[in-house]
């Protein structure tokens, strides 16, 4: 584990390398929420609630959408793998005493470490100081918030890396790259809440694993989900979190044999 606290420790001080990208960042971060709430002003103008939901529940939605995927960027993900992949470095580390997933988590996370402190957490203060912020709706909902963004993390971070996996059988990766993008931005909830889907398609969404990269974690800072219903959805994300670790295990598995075939 020494080693993946290194492999950790190197990816936030390789982002810290780039200072100039923190500007950059911040910027671009500052334009995507400050979009998403105009969004919703305007979807909003003229009344203050639909279907229940009022205008500040929204606006703080949209800002804990940043904080939640804000720090982890699956695209990055997808690419490590495609690099290494068309390089050969992947070949590599087939050779090292490491597990190449775990080398990716620990990189990935001392990236996203580094951008939720310097860019993310700049960001929010900024747009929360505009248009305001709403509290969690108790200690308890504002700890499982915690949780829940650990959760997200790890979901986030494992189905990034299944579709980079993929790309051993199709030999590229801008499609899943694509792919996964779209996914993410239409079933994790960061534009519309599971809350305004029709039915049965609300329910189906809430179920998926994508869900819990922004639409539960924002539902329980926001108080709508009581104290059983969030250590059951927790427990549900757990439970595919466990389900997407074997398929990654399982797909590595097949993805180190055909590199051993094909002769590196």
């Amino acid at each position: 584990m020494t080693a993946y606290a290194a492999f950790a420790r190197s990816g936030f001080l390789t982002s810290l390398a780039y200072r100039n990208e923190v500007w950059a960042n911040i910027f671009g971060k500052l334009v995507q929420v400050f979009a998403r709430v105009a969004i919703w002003l305007a979807v909003y103008a003229g009344t203050m609630s639909v279907d229940g939901i009022g205008i500040k529940d929204m606006i703080t939605y949209a800002l804990l959408g940043g904080v939640v995927m804000g720090a982890t960027r699956h695209d990055r993900i997808v690419r490590q793998v495609g690099t290494a992949l068309k390089t050969g470095d992947v070949a590599v580390w087939l050779l090292k005493p490491v597990h190449y997933p775990l080398y990716m988590l620990a990189v990935e996370a001392g990236m996203s470490a580094y951008t939720f402190l310097l860019a993310v957490v700049p960001t929010i203060i900024i747009v929360a100081l505009v248009y305001g912020m709403l509290p969690p709706a108790s200690p308890f909902h504002a700890a499982m918030f915690v949780a829940f963004c650990g959760l997200s993390f790890i979901i986030h971070f494992l189905v990034a890396a299944i579709f980079g996996v993929l790309a051993f059988w199709l030999m590229t990766i801008f499609s899943l790259d694509w792919l996964l993008g779209s996914l993410v931005t239409l079933l994790s909830g960061l534009l519309v809440p599971f809350w305004f889907f029709p039915e049965p398609f609300g329910a189906i969404a809430s179920h998926q694993p994508l869900a819990w990269l922004v639409y539960y974690p924002s539902a329980v800072w926001l108080g709508q989900l009581d104290i059983g219903m969030t250590l059951l959805y927790f427990g549900i994300g757990l439970a595919w979190a466990a389900l997407l670790a074997l398929a990654l295990t399982l797909l590595w598995r097949r993805a180190s044999s055909r590199i051993t075939v094909q002769g590196g």
